[in-house]
């Protein structure tokens, strides 16, 4: 067996990760948003509870139903994360 791997790249880079936990009026999120430079000053947010993540910028924040869309919620609780993400931007 062999191990002829084709790297497009593999780099080492210093991340830093903050794991939040709050409650909105209609969920709970449990959320580890890593801050890197690897993608152009967006962060990496990973929804603990549901396995899903996305990178996400501003541009992101306002497209309509992207948040609805990536982490699978209601109009009200992608409203929620995105009010709190706004914060962190």
């Amino acid at each position: 067996m062999s191990n002829d791997w084709v790297f497009l790249y593999d780099d080492t880079v210093n991340t830093r990760t903050r794991f939040v936990s709050f409650m909105g009026e209609t969920n709970r999120f449990d959320l580890a948003i890593t801050v890197t430079d690897r993608f152009y000053g967006k962060l990496l947010v990973l929804n603990l509870q549901s396995n899903r993540f996305a990178i996400i910028g501003q541009d992101d924040l306002d497209e309509p139903g992207y948040l609805e869309h990536v982490y699978q919620l209601s109009e009200a609780e992608a409203e929620e994360l995105r009010q709190f993400l706004y914060t962190m931007i």
